[in-house]
């Protein structure tokens, strides 16, 4: 198997696209995405080229990403970036059949070196959806360290849900 795991491209976007808006109601719910709130396909290319044409690192966000044996499998980004302190991470395997197979967890260790290399971070954050077991688990595999359970809003595309709050530190 080979696994690559790098900065995705702009041309590269549209798996984030197809993923959000091609997904199941019910995987959705389980990630904690309010359809509602998805961006059309339009307006989010748009977004994703404005985000592009910014230095790498003064960016909002950073999207990378996984590809086993040259295809797709999957994709992290991070946001809310302090450079040099923090910032949160999100996970996701694009292709059903790879999840909860342990690929996740050396993706997610891949893209946690890139985060950190690109921003000069100190800590990484990610509070996927309490009752996603997949993520949480991947997280613990990958060496983060569990913090809390509690409800928020996670992010623009959420709704008000328990997430579980993980970090990684360096």
């Amino acid at each position: 198997m080979n696994l690559d795991v790098r900065e995705m491209t702009l041309d590269e976007i549209g798996i984030v696209i197809d993923y959000f808006h091609s997904s199941t109601p019910e995987h959705l719910e389980l990630m904690g995405v309010d359809p509602t709130r998805l961006p059309s396909r339009a307006v989010w290319a748009g977004r994703f080229k404005e985000l592009y044409a910014q230095p790498l690192p003064e960016r909002a966000s950073l999207l990378v990403l996984w590809r086993r044996d040259g295809k797709p499998i999957g994709f992290s980004s991070c946001d809310k970036i302090v450079h040099g302190s923090g910032a949160n991470m999100h996970l996701h395997v694009t292709e059903p059949e790879l999840r909860q197979q342990g690929i996740g967890a050396e993706c997610v260790r891949r893209s946690v070196d890139i985060y950190f290399r690109t921003f000069s971070l100190k800590q990484l954050f990610c509070e996927p959806n309490a009752y996603n077991v997949g993520p949480n688990r991947t997280l613990q595999k990958a060496g983060f360290k569990y913090l809390k359970t509690y409800k928020t809003v996670p992010g623009y595309l959420n709704y008000h849900q328990a997430v579980t709050r993980w970090v990684i530190e360096r």
